[in-house]
Parts: C-alpha cells; structure tokens; sequence
C-alpha cells in the first residue's frame, strides 16, 4: 500500500525538478559517500548531528563519575553503594556494547 501523500509528494519532486532547485547542488556528480547502516543512515545522520551517542558512552561517562565520586568518598556505606552501582552500570554497558555492534 502506498503512503496517502505520495502522489502529492511525486507532484513537488517533479515542480522542484522543472523549477531547476536540484540543479548545481553541493556534491553534484561525486558519488555518495561509504554506508555501513543505509537502513538507518539518516536517523544516524540525525543523531549524530545533534551530538547524541550510543547508550554505552553515556552509561561509560556515568560509571566515570561515579569513580571519581567512589575516589573521593570515605564513608564506607557510600562506598559500598557506589561499587554495587559502578557493577550494574559495567554489565550495562557491555549489553549495550552487544547491541550496537549487531
């Protein structure tokens, strides 16, 4: 089934077309460049420029912080609690390490 708007859509591609907008663009002629994930290689484009990164950089800037806490931290029952949490978050990050590689 085609999307509703499709005919609207091919009726814009083709007025741009006759109106010259695709003309002279940036990168014209060259090919496109290299594609690991052409599935999601606009949503990573996105993400990317809006400086998001995979889960497992941000669990891995947590678990830092939560070293430098653990460092600076002399209560042992806060320690303790940092050191179970600093656990969860490493076998967090590897799962998400799993996952972004597939």
């Amino acid at each position: 089934m085609d999307h509703p708007l499709i005919d609207l859509i091919n009726a814009r591609i083709k007025a741009a077309e006759a109106d010259g907008a695709f003309e002279n663009l940036p990168g014209a002629g060259r090919p496109l460049p290299e594609c690991d994930d052409p599935e999601n290689a606009v949503l990573n484009r996105i993400l990317k420029d809006n400086g998001a990164v995979p889960e497992f950089v941000s669990l891995s800037r947590e678990l830092e912080k939560l070293r430098i806490e653990l460092r600076d931290t002399g209560d042992r029952t806060r320690r303790a609690a940092l050191l179970k949490d600093m656990s969860m978050l490493e076998a967090k990050i590897e799962i998400a390490r799993k996952s972004h590689l597939r």
